[in-house]
């Protein structure tokens, strides 16, 4: 019998043994490919997803953990056109260079700014740091979540 995940506003069947990695169901069978396999072992956050709002590491996520909790991955984030706040900041402060990591730190970020939307760069620093840049734009990445935390303030989202 099918697990049935909702991923992105969608409800999809998917036949997997229960264990699969979220990951993989998202990569594989959904083609969903903004979600990134870094190291496979929870450690880089280059495979961060929103589960139930949370962010969460999809290599770590068994699929049948999905089971019922709404999944967002990067692609789901833009809107009618018109991406998340915080996608616009990583674009207008450039916080990226081969961007490997940026979806991970974007849907990480878009957490933070659902639990506090005006973090400051102590926590803004603290709750990304589970999340790997080899290429050294972290300057850059704490800029743009800083001033998505401005947007969400003033637009909402």
């Amino acid at each position: 019998m099918p697990i049935e995940i909702e991923v992105n506003g969608q409800r999809y069947p998917i036949n997997y043994p229960p264990e699969t990695p979220l990951l993989y169901v998202l990569r594989d069978e959904l083609r969903l490919t903004g979600t990134k396999y870094g190291c496979g072992e929870g450690q880089c956050g280059a495979c961060t997803v929103l589960l139930g709002g949370a962010p969460r590491r999809s290599c770590q996520i068994p699929v049948s953990a999905a089971a019922g909790k709404p999944v967002t991955t990067i692609e789901g984030l833009e809107k009618d056109g018109r991406l998340h706040p915080v996608q616009q900041a990583f674009l207008d402060a450039g916080a990226f260079q081969c961007a490997y990591c940026t979806s991970g730190m974007i849907m990480r970020s878009v957490g933070l700014l659902q639990s506090n939307s005006n973090p400051s760069q102590a926590e803004v620093v603290q709750f990304l740091q589970g999340n790997v840049c080899r290429c050294g734009t972290h300057p850059r990445i704490m800029e743009a979540v800083r001033h998505a935390a401005k947007m969400v303030q003033e637009h909402g989202r």
